[in-house]
Formats: C-alpha cells, structure tokens, sequence
C-alpha cells in the first residue's frame, strides 16, 4: 500500500458553531483517534479534494504532516476511519482518522472488483450476481491491496465463486467466512425468459401475414395484368372498310 503526505492544521476552536464557521472559511474538521488522546485538526477543502481526487475508493496510508504542533510526533501515521456527508447537499462535514502503527497488524475492508465477462452470460444469457462487494482482511498496513480482482471469465450459470476460492498472499488473514459466495452466475430470470419467448413468438406470428399480404398483391397484380392483356387482344367491334 502507498503512502501519502497531508498537511493539515491543528483546530483549537471546537464546537458546532465553532464547525459551522470552519467550513464557511474552506476548511474541513476533522479528528485523530488512537494513541494516548484524540487530536482535533482541520484541512484546507481543496487541499483534501485534490486527495480524494487522487485516492478515491483505496485504503491509504497517511502520514500527517500537522501546522502548528508544538510538539511533532511521529505517530501521526493514519488511515480513514469515516467521513461524513451532509444528507441533503452531501458536503463534507468531518473526517475521522485512525492512528496506527506500521508494525502492527490492522483489519480493512478491501473492495472487490470483477473481471472479465463470464461464459454463463455471454452465451447463455446468465447474470452476474455480485453478493459480496468487500471483504474483511487482516495484515500489516504496508501489505493491504487496493482492491480484490476476481476473473470470472470461466464462470457458467450455476457457478460461484466463494471467498475459500480466492488466492491471498500469506501476510493476508481473511476474516471472512471462508464458504461465503461472493460472486455467482444465475439463470435468466423467469420474466426475461418470458419476454424473450414472448418477443420471438410475436415475430414468427407476424411473418405468415407478411408472406399472406405478398400473395394477394402478387394475385391482384396478376389478375390485372391478364384482364389487360385480354382487353388488348379483343376485337374492337369496328371493322374497317374499304
């Protein structure tokens, strides 16, 4: 796992009003848990835009780089715990981190990501169910993935693919249940079958009208065709005379 430099600012005014008016002048609260106590800081909203711009969806290292600390530390090393979003407008309202040590292990939850197009539903018309969309891992900060890629390119209807399935490093303890399906092929559902069945049905249906509409015209064609030809050999009823 990467890890990335944030400077942040340490925040000595705390409080909802004292919040409200952070945000106001482009900053972001925010909070370090773990150590010996919690540290308030704040971050420039550009400056953390830029970071999630770049990071967006990994779990990162991040090693603070804190304004205005009397006293550095090298415990400033952290991860996102948790951000929180305004419901209505979805700003940014405060971010949580947690300290940790790179020499201890830490659990994580990785995304999991699905490769390739699965035989199942290029053929037969399958669909990809993705029952699991992150995983619980167990490892030293250094050794978390970005992401979990599954290929489920051999996958047929029927088939699935369980967490005991995928291959991890040794530095890896999962703390999933192992026979948990994270992805699986299904049949069509029923409704699709039916709409598909209903579809063809309505197509055959239509083109014995189609070959039923070509014959009478082509009759109707001939028959004028042989009453013009009739009218044309007839004798006029006039004989001309000498």
């Amino acid at each position: 796992m990467k890890e990335v430099v944030l400077n942040v600012d340490i925040r000595e005014d705390i409080g909802t009003g004292k919040s409200k008016a952070l945000r106001k002048a482009g900053f972001i609260p925010c909070i370090v848990y773990g150590g010996k106590k919690s540290q308030a800081l704040k971050i420039l909203r550009s400056e953390w835009l830029k970071f999630i711009h770049a990071h967006k969806g990994e779990n990162v290292i991040i090693d603070l780089k804190i304004t205005g600390d009397e006293k550095p530390s090298k415990g400033n090393t952290v991860m996102i715990k948790d951000i929180q979003y305004d419901p209505v407008s979805e700003e940014m309202l405060h971010i949580d981190f947690n300290r940790i040590s790179l020499t201890e292990a830490i659990t994580v939850k990785v995304p999991v990501e699905a490769k390739g197009e699965a035989i199942g539903i290029k053929l037969d018309g399958g669909i990809l169910e993705h029952i699991l969309w992150e995983l619980e891992l167990e490892c030293l900060p250094k050794d978390v993935p970005k992401s979990i890629e599954i290929d489920v390119s051999n996958l047929k209807i029927g088939d699935a693919i369980h967490v005991k399935d995928i291959k991890f490093s040794d530095k890896i303890k999962v703390k999933h249940d192992l026979d948990a399906i994270v992805l699986s092929v299904a049949a069509p559902s029923k409704e699709e079958v039916a709409s598909a069945e209903a579809a063809l049905g309505a197509e055959i249906a239509t083109e014995p009208e189609v070959i039923k509409e070509k014959k009478k015209e082509e009759v109707v064609e001939g028959k004028e065709a042989k009453e013009a030809k009739t009218k044309a050999q007839a004798p006029s009823g006039k004989e001309e005379r000498t």
